[in-house]
């Protein structure tokens, strides 16, 4: 890593008309005191209130230092955050919500810490987490399923507050796969990774975009476009279900020679056991359909991730 490298940060924006202008006014102080070269890329994701017009503004009003993104329509936090990875010439790219519950001012802390060290990814933990008891259950249960799919033990994958190397950055815009995780993702390429806490703030303007469908939606994404798990599963429980009818067919078959024919009640419960062991083998057979299918999916994905209705402002900083 450069002595003094470039910094790009990168702000997805939906609907935050409110936030922007203390939005603005905190991140330029926060990069102004890296004392190095940067940029503030902002991706507006299809807003309908007044943030696109907001952000052109800004582009106008601090060149070289504010880029908009404006995207034709909404695509989702993730492919927003994509766009503006595309955009970004930084040698340090710290990534950051709107909606100001992720302080600005923390951009230092994450930008020294990738930069003193050898480090590709620097993530945040939200500490304390100011969020509702009913908003944390469901990130909680994402966090733990996040690690157990994919191995890596980091501790609040639902932080956008994150810092990455321009290598990592580059290396993540080379995947085709529109459904992007991009915590997970980033980690895939990562050889050494970092985490640091940073303070979370409450919501003072507009909603949150990520209600409980959402999240859960979230975790089909991640689970789809990351790993075959769920395919595997369902190949477990369908052989599980076969083993348990044939066990129950054997029972049965015993109990007949011992107890008469009379005890299986005429035959019902053979029935029940042929039916269990078909379904099994169904499953089984969905399961391994589904693993070729799964990997046909991978591998065909080529659509883009989203498409750029404009772009104000010109960067200062030459590429990486």
């Amino acid at each position: 890593m450069k002595t003094n490298p470039t910094a790009s940060v990168v702000i997805p924006v939906f609907n935050e008309q409110e936030n922007l202008p203390e939005l603005l006014e905190r991140s330029l102080k926060a990069c102004r005191s890296l004392n190095a070269p940067f940029e503030i890329v902002l991706v507006d994701d299809g807003s309908r209130d007044r943030s696109p017009e907001m952000l052109r503004e800004a582009a106008e009003k601090y060149p070289g230092e504010i880029i908009a993104v404006l995207l034709n329509r909404n695509y989702g936090q993730h492919a927003a955050v994509m766009a503006g990875f595309a955009h970004a010439k930084g040698d340090v790219i710290i990534s950051l919500d709107a909606d100001l519950q992720n302080p600005p001012e923390e951009i230092p802390n994450l930008y020294r810490k990738l930069a003193s060290a050898d480090l590709d990814v620097v993530a945040g933990i939200r500490v304390p987490r100011e969020d509702s008891f009913l908003r944390k259950i469901p990130s909680w249960m994402v966090n733990r399923i996040t690690q157990k799919v994919t191995g890596v033990q980091m501790h609040d994958y639902g932080c956008m507050l994150r810092a990455y190397s321009a290598r990592v950055v580059r290396a993540m815009l080379q995947c085709t796969e529109q459904s992007t995780f991009i915590p997970v993702l980033a980690n895939s390429f990562a050889k050494h990774t970092a985490e640091i806490e940073v303070k979370h703030a409450a919501r003072s303007h507009g909603t949150s975009k990520y209600g409980i469908f959402k999240l859960i939606n979230l975790q089909f994404d991640l689970l789809t476009s990351m790993t075959t798990f769920p395919l595997r599963l369902l190949s477990y429980l369908g052989a599980v279900i076969a083993f348990f009818g044939l066990a129950l067919g054997l029972l049965i078959l015993v109990e007949r020679f011992i107890q008469g024919p009379g005890w299986a009640a005429q035959g019902v419960f053979t029935l029940f056991a042929i039916l269990f062991i078909f379904i099994g083998a169904q499953f089984v057979g969905m399961g391994l359909m589904g693993e070729y299918i799964g990997r046909i999916y991978r591998d065909v994905r080529g659509r883009p991730r989203y498409l750029v209705h404009e772009v104000k402002g010109v960067s200062r900083l030459a590429a990486p």
